[in-house]
C-alpha cells in the first residue's frame, strides 16, 4: 500500500490510476492525515470463466430438485 499527499494525487492522478488498476491500494493524505484510499474494486474484477463453471457445478450436484419440473415450480409460485 502507497501513501501520496493531497497535490501529488492531483498532480499524477493518471498513474495513481494505473497502479491501482494492477492491484495496488493507495492511501491520499493532507498534511500527513489519511483522507482517502484509492483501491481496485473489487466487484468488478473478472472471475475466471473455467473457475466459474466448476462453481455451478458443484453448486448443482449439491441441489437436486428430485423429480420436480421447472413448470411445478412456476405453477407452485403462482399459488
Amino acid at each position: 500500500m502507497g501513501t501520496v499527499g493531497a497535490y501529488e494525487a492531483k498532480t499524477h492522478l493518471p498513474k495513481l490510476l494505473d497502479r491501482v488498476a494492477k492491484g495496488e491500494r493507495i492511501t491520499i493524505t493532507r498534511h500527513g492525515v489519511p483522507v482517502a484510499v484509492l483501491q481496485p474494486l473489487e466487484s468488478l474484477r473478472k472471475a475466471d470463466p473455467k473457475s466459474v463453471i466448476a462453481e455451478l457445478r458443484k453448486f448443482r450436484d449439491k441441489h437436486r430438485l428430485n423429480g420436480l419440473s421447472i413448470r411445478d415450480m412456476i405453477e407452485e409460485g403462482r399459488r
